[in-house]
């Protein structure tokens, strides 16, 4: 019988025991997600019997190509893409760097490029740096008291100089969620592109590159229960249009190594695999009818995180929006937003609530989370004390989000 609600014993079993019985609540998901026995096996079994250089025509290096192939397959087939329209390289923060890199030579001075507030800096400085060559740099603001991106505005700083907008599908600071397709359908209209960051959203929906239209999409694997590498989506002739990073004797039609000038790690792209595993396993135990495509089965199994996750993110704005002197950034409902949440709280420093709260065992941390932009934006002028966040994944439960709350209300 197919089930409707996330079987959370079943979900915590995929993890080693030390994660969920060592007496603390963890909320610092949004950091970096626990990750599943299935990944630690694929990093493992690489190790022991394929550490060496894939592609020579020996078993082993036959063995670890195979393995590389398979991470990096399964990951784009999740999202909705291709191999060849999938770069994985070091991390979100690099490869935005280097796609930047990439399409400046496409510009000339003068052409402009808007770059959201409610940036994570890994989505805004490699764009920003741009004005040294020339580049026109546009600031797309929030709204001052919620830190919600000003979607009014962006018809007005559209141009058609325009070549880029840089937004994140979700901030890892407000937790809201942008409406991407219908931003990409009036940046296209402008006959410009969008790059995506969605760090912050794919470990809590179901990612479709395809259906959305998105130009340039990117998320880590590590805040998705892999290790810590990232992910590029790109249309392939955007990619082949970028010109290469890499060594000069890497065609401009070889988009992995052209766009990964670091190189491909392989222990951690073989790895991957072990995230589909996982999502494999919880399909197969919550649904009698599995879909037929590792991404229709993906959007299945992320329906049921979305509903849990949206209990917990309830049962946290009950608390929390009733606890006086909180100011909680981002939307006060649910349905729309990811279960991240970062406040403040009158009287106290962020610091001071992070000490309170990690005295009675609750996992989470205070700063600015690489968004000193967008916290300046809303009016927090200590950036290095920034604002607390706790932030939720689909393995946590209502009792550990009750036991925040409540810590939070003897705090105040």
């Amino acid at each position: 019988m197919t089930q409707t609600f996330l079987d959370l014993p079943f979900v915590r079993a995929q993890f080693p025991h030390t994660c969920f019985n060592d007496g603390w609540a963890f909320f610092e998901n949004a950091g970096g997600s626990y990750v599943p026995n299935a990944v630690i096996d694929r990093m493992t079994a690489y190790m022991r019997a394929s550490q060496v250089q894939p592609l020579a025509p020996y078993p082993k290096s036959q063995l670890a190509a195979e393995r590389m192939a398979d991470g990096h397959a399964r990951m784009a087939e999740m999202i909705g893409a291709t191999a060849d329209e999938v770069v994985i390289g070091p991390s979100t923060s690099m490869n935005v760097y280097v796609l930047a890199q990439a399409l400046r030579p496409l510009w000339k001075a003068g052409d402009e490029v808007i770059v959201a507030v409610l940036n994570h800096e890994a989505n805004s400085s490699p764009w920003r740096r741009l004005a040294d060559f020339g580049i026109v740099v546009k600031e797309w603001p929030v709204d001052a008291e919620t830190g919600a991106l000003r979607t009014d505005l962006l018809e007005d700083l559209l141009t058609e100089r325009t070549r880029l907008v840089a937004f994140p599908h979700v901030s890892n600071i407000t937790g809201d969620i942008n409406d991407v397709p219908a931003i990409t359908r009036q940046v296209h209209a402008a006959g410009a592109m969008v790059c995506v960051d969605a760090v912050a959203y794919a470990p809590h929906r179901a990612v479709d590159v395809k259906a959305w239209d998105v130009d340039f999409y990117l998320y880590s694997f590590y805040k998705i229960m892999g290790p810590h590498i990232g992910m590029l989506y790109g249309k392939r002739e955007r990619l082949l249009e970028a010109r290469g990073q890499g060594h000069l004797f890497f065609a401009e039609d070889d988009i992995q190594h052209k766009l990964n000038p670091a190189g491909p790690n392989h222990e951690t792209i073989a790895a991957l695999a072990g995230i589909a595993d996982y999502v494999e396993a919880l399909c197969a135990h919550h649904f009698d009818q599995p879909a037929n495509t590792l991404h229709a089965r993906t959007a299945q199994v992320f329906g049921l995180i979305a509903a849990h996750e949206q209990r917990l993110a309830e049962r946290f704005l009950d608390g929390a929006l009733n606890t006086p002197s909180l100011r909680l950034l981002g939307r006060h409902t649910a349905h729309d937003r990811a279960p991240t949440f970062a406040f403040t709280i009158k009287g106290k420093s962020s610091a001071e609530v992070v000490q309170a709260l990690t005295a009675q065992q609750i996992a989470c941390w205070n700063g600015d989370f690489y968004a000193p932009r967008l916290l300046e934006a809303v009016g927090v002028s200590d950036t290095a004390d920034g604002v607390v966040r706790t932030s939720m994944a689909h393995y946590n439960t209502v009792e550990e989000v009750e036991r925040l709350t409540n810590a939070l209300e003897r705090i105040v």
